[in-house]
């Protein structure tokens, strides 16, 4: 009769852990996930959030890109100011920024390269900044041509100059 006992008592606590197992089984096939409404509701929801968020985005992009324009234009300069306490001049416009990189003819006083890298990079939009001297307004002009590449323009678009602040 023990062993009856001890049977049933197994049968019950195999018999109880499977009812606990089917209970939990039963309770995740009632549980409800998302509704097809409330995925799209979050869609839309998250649309609209992206169609406020993105513009004001790429509107801080073209004014970081003049203003990296800007800085560069600033560095060129300090650059060109440390050629000329060296050589007694600034270069003229047919040596050009390279002059910052490479020593031209009749520079023997250069102690180059001016700037850190071995090379003049491209403006921001991937246009080359232009320079002249003597300049119009100082004496030298560093310039970039902004994201359109030509002279004047508005807003991205404007021309970045070193005898202008950026306002």
């Amino acid at each position: 009769m023990l062993s009856v006992i001890m049977k049933s008592k197994e049968f019950n606590i195999l018999f109880g852990g499977l009812m606990i197992k089917n209970r939990e089984r039963n309770v995740l096939k009632n549980r409800a996930g998302f509704t097809l409404i409330e995925l799209m509701v979050v869609m839309i929801i998250l649309g609209l959030l992206a169609a406020l968020v993105v513009p004001r985005m790429f509107g801080k992009l073209g004014k970081a890109k003049t203003n990296a324009a800007y800085a560069q234009i600033e560095l060129f300069g300090t650059a060109l100011d440390s050629l000329r306490l060296d050589v007694g001049r600034y270069p003229n416009s047919s040596e050009g920024l390279d002059a910052l990189v490479v020593a031209g003819s009749g520079t023997d006083d250069w102690n180059g390269p001016y700037l850190k890298k071995n090379e003049i990079p491209l403006d921001p939009w991937g246009n080359p900044y232009g320079y002249e001297s003597p300049g119009k307004n100082g004496d030298y002009d560093l310039y970039s041509l902004g994201a359109d590449g030509s002279q004047g323009g508005e807003g991205e678009n404007r021309d970045v100059v070193s005898w202008k602040g950026l306002k």
